[in-house]
């Protein structure tokens, strides 16, 4: 059974989807799919471990908003506990190589 931040981050990767949506007119299906077939941590996890940056992460690259992507949201300090310290230099990395422009991270 998750625990509470597990569930935050649930709600925390189902609102960068929204926000996608709205903000990039990026419609992210098969985002969304993964986040109802293996909710949010593994969902992230499962992006992250891939060895190619996904469609969605491309697409919001191409509308200049990396600030929605998976990457981006597990940097903030308060996923911390969810994540390794190697999954952590992954979405820094994928971000830095994609010309990220890191804020308060």
């Amino acid at each position: 059974m998750p625990d509470e931040l597990e569930e935050e981050f649930d709600i925390a990767m189902m609102d960068i989807y929204h926000r996608a949506k709205k903000e990039a007119k990026y419609n992210g299906t098969r985002y969304l799919q993964m986040l109802h077939e293996h909710r949010g941590l593994i969902t992230a996890q499962i992006l992250l471990h891939d060895s190619n940056v996904s469609t969605g992460y491309t697409a919001l690259w191409e509308r200049k908003r990396l600030d929605l992507t998976v990457e981006a949201l597990i940097l903030q300090k308060k996923w911390n506990p969810l994540f390794s310290d190697d999954e952590r230099k992954i979405a820094r990395e994928r971000l830095e190589s994609y010309g990220y422009k890191f804020k308060d991270i």
